[in-house]
């Protein structure tokens, strides 16, 4: 099982402790971070953010509770322990930057490095890499003041990043840029951890740099009120669902919050079809499945712009993906109308026969995604539970659970791996089903 690089238990932290002036930063902290784990730390100024992160880098004892770090306490090392800690384990940039004046930006990344005692020859090399890699190779021999925000944030990107740590602390990195420089600086995080395979954590107040994490832990009043992980990310940590009808869609608006709810339903269909497309041919296969929920096209069409090359307008994918994708689209919207139909029914009264049909019917687009035996009892048990879910008397944890328990327990009677695949595209079909004014955004 994959342990936590990081895990803080119970943490408190109280500064001017028994003074009259006492404030407790933070209260209750309890996290487990894994490696290669991208997360924000989110909330208002003042909410507690900044203690976290500080006193994971080493430098913010605990009043109450524990930091681990890979599994040890960096407050029991030596001055020279940590040292080696903050420099090697972990690297952190700021909102401010922090780059020394006086040294020009060579010597200014090279500077962990000599801390470290790493040798002329190799701290060259690694610098002239990472200035070269994050595009300010140009400004090496230039002093920190003849260069721009953007430019000096990549400078602290690479500073903290030389000694290759395994964690890399961001707090408020892109406070002081302007849009373009901080998407950049956003972007190059982003390639550090998907690329290079580093544990970052970010601080922000900032809704529109939410897409970016695995998971985001909420923050308020020095507690970590939710952990909201991201449906767009294969997760790393073991994930508790959340416990509602449209648990993707909440998930979506969280972590989205100035998205509307047809772009959200994009965002669910891309999901559903794909996460191995190139970035730029996943932002235009948005835009294309949006035209087709919209019902601005029908399915041949999209099949059509899926195999389009992409400098044509297309998304440039092979013709057999360009069919899997597009037969999934139409089956899934398709399918979806039944739930409508079935809620419309349900809230204006219609009776009950109308009902058991669509009820019936949604069973059966489960079952055509199962090659076993099905028995009229294991069919019959199903269509209560479909009915259970779709009218909210259960909810998605509570539908995987009773489609895999056994017919004598009450449930469907099917594998754990079959009512997991039943519940992931039954959710689907309720978020495409629901009318968009059922929405809260």
């Amino acid at each position: 099982m994959l342990e936590p690089i990081i895990k803080i238990k119970n943490m408190e932290i109280i500064y001017n402790l028994g003074k009259e002036n006492e404030f407790k930063a933070s209260s209750g902290v309890n996290m487990d971070i894994y490696p290669n784990e991208y997360i924000i730390f989110f909330g208002p100024s003042g909410c507690g953010k900044s203690t976290v992160l500080y006193s994971i880098l080493g430098v913010l004892p605990p009043t109450k509770g524990e930091v681990l770090v890979k599994g040890e306490n960096p407050y029991v090392y030596s001055p020279e322990e940590l040292v080696k800690f903050q420099t090697a384990v972990v690297g952190i940039m700021y909102q401010a930057f922090y780059l020394i004046p006086s040294l020009t930006v060579f010597d200014n990344v090279t500077l962990p490095m000599v801390f470290q005692g790493v040798h002329p020859n190799k701290r060259k090399k690694r610098a002239e890499k990472l200035l070269t890699r994050f595009g300010i190779k140009k400004q090496a021999n230039k002093l920190p003041e003849a260069l721009s925000g953007g430019q000096s944030q990549r400078v602290s990107v690479a500073r903290a990043f030389v000694n290759d740590p395994e964690i890399l602390l961001a707090d408020e990195p892109v406070g002081n840029l302007d849009s373009i420089s901080a998407d950049a600086v956003m972007d190059t995080l982003d390639k550090i951890n998907i690329n290079d395979k580093k544990t970052i954590i970010l601080v922000t107040h900032d809704a529109k740099y939410l897409p970016y994490a695995h998971r985001i832990f909420y923050m308020r009043d020095g507690k970590v009120v939710s952990v909201v992980p991201n449906p767009e990310k294969k997760q790393i940590a073991r994930i508790d669902r959340q416990k509602t009808l449209v648990t993707e869609m909440e998930q979506l608006t969280k972590i989205h919050p100035y998205l509307t709810p047809i772009e959200l339903k994009v965002k669910s269909i891309i999901n559903y079809l794909t996460q191995d497309l190139t970035f730029d041919q996943l932002q235009r296969l948005e835009k294309i499945v949006k035209i087709i929920i919209e019902r601005k096209i029908n399915s041949k069409k999209f099949y059509q712009i899926l195999l389009q090359k992409f400098s044509e307008g297309g998304v440039g994918i092979s013709p057999s993906l360009a069919r899997v994708m597009a037969d999934k689209v139409d089956k899934i919207l398709t399918q979806s109308k039944d739930v409508r139909r079935y809620r419309s029914r349900l809230e204006q009264n219609i009776f009950y026969s109308q009902k058991k049909v669509l009820i019936k019917n949604l069973s059966k687009y489960l079952i055509e995604k199962y090659k076993g035996e099905i028995t009229p009892d294991k069919f019959k048990r199903l269509e209560d539970i479909v009915y259970k879910r779709i009218t909210g008397i259960i909810k998605k944890e509570e539908f995987e659970k009773m489609i895999s328990l056994s017919l004598k327990k009450g449930g469907a009677g099917f594998s754990k791996r079959t009512a997991k695949k039943f519940t992931r595209y039954f959710e689907k079909l309720l978020i495409q089903g629901l009318e968009l004014d059922n929405f809260e955004h």
